[in-house]
């Protein structure tokens, strides 16, 4: 252990490969991203009276007469994987601009496809967990994007009996044509031009009280809110500054544009086409989280930030959160399940 203390932290993935293939070193990296100050306590009852025991990596805590590993309460309980292939998960993810496929993490970790896939569901749980709470940050007189875009399957290129069965299902489920857009699923973003922070959400319509209870819900009162033409953006002046560009005549105005969402839609959909092809549509929520989580940290105001605090970032993420596989499959009879059916996904 003398030797891999003053190891330097890896920068590259190479690196992180090199130094995560050491069980301790790997160990106690986790440890100090998990108890900072060096004071163990049990995820359990929140004592610090334990013992560890060496041979095993574990603790055992005299209050509750529990064991309890560097795993418990956090997203890799219960997970056989360990963790030098977590940390090479995290670090992949985390900065593989386009992401990565279950398949080429299963032969990269050499784990099965199906278990690739719940891992990467797993980190991208984590990515969501600091990007949808309050309003966004920059307060009064804050400068913001929003717009909505559609994603899934092109109907033009599918045969004609998958489409039409696609289309019955999809008026079934949503009661609601969208026209073009119906083998599509709403996502509205909304862009703080100040901080270059993006929030991204799957809308159940484009409906102007859907709509505007976002805006209503993420950005401060007395901002200035940047729009296309869209209907559903009307009436948005009480308590806000709303400037609106027609693109049916020009993309920019001055300030007046949504280039900054622009970016972002070309970003998620470069992602989905090319790397993830097909997509359910109650699994795209987490797509987004895995999307947003990198937007939002590829810079500070001054700033690049480099692979390595991108993976500090989302490892620092992963206690106290929780995802079974069968709360990802909708075996245990979530709600958000009960809507989407178990429809074939289609390419998007």
């Amino acid at each position: 252990m003398e030797a891999t203390k003053h190891t330097p932290a890896p920068q590259t993935l190479q690196e992180a490969i090199a130094y995560f293939a050491d069980p301790d070193r790997c160990f106690e990296f986790a440890k100090k991203l998990r108890w900072p100050d060096g004071n163990v306590v049990c995820p359990r009852c929140g004592e610090a009276k334990n013992s560890f025991v060496k041979t095993r990596r574990l603790w055992f805590c005299y209050a509750c007469k529990k064991q309890f590993t560097i795993k418990v309460k956090t997203i890799m309980e219960d997970s056989p994987i360990t963790l030098d292939k977590w940390m090479a998960a995290f670090w992949m993810l985390a900065n593989c601009r386009n992401g990565i496929s279950s398949h080429e993490l299963g032969r990269s970790l050499g784990v099965t496809q199906t278990t690739a896939w719940f891992m990467l569901h797993r980190i991208r749980e984590v990515m969501g967990g600091k990007t949808k709470k309050g309003k966004m940050s920059g307060g009064s007189g804050g400068s913001f994007e929003v717009d909505e875009t559609f994603v899934g399957p092109v109907p033009k290129n599918m045969h004609r009996g998958r489409r039409e069965k696609m289309m019955r299902q999809m008026r079934d489920e949503r009661g609601t044509e969208y026209g073009r857009f119906s083998s599509k699923v709403a996502v509205q973003g909304i862009f703080n031009r100040n901080l270059r922070q993006v929030r991204a959400k799957v809308m159940p319509n484009v409906k102007r009280e859907a709509l505007q209870e976002e805006v209503f819900r993420n950005i401060p009162f007395g901002s200035t809110i940047y729009t296309d033409n869209a209907v559903a953006y009307d009436k948005l002046r009480v308590g806000y500054v709303h400037d609106v560009v027609n693109h049916a005549e020009r993309y920019v105005d001055g300030e007046i544009h949504t280039n900054g969402l622009e970016n972002f839609w070309s970003l998620l959909k470069r992602t989905l086409r090319g790397t993830y092809v097909a997509v359910e549509p109650f699994h795209l929520d987490h797509y987004l989280d895995e999307q947003v989580f990198r937007f939002n940290n590829r810079k500070d105001r001054t700033r690049k930030i480099s692979d390595k605090e991108r993976f500090t970032r989302v490892m620092s993420q992963v206690f106290g959160k929780r995802l079974t596989y069968a709360e990802l499959t909708g075996k245990d009879g979530s709600p958000r399940h009960e809507t989407t059916g178990t429809r074939t996904a289609e390419p998007f």
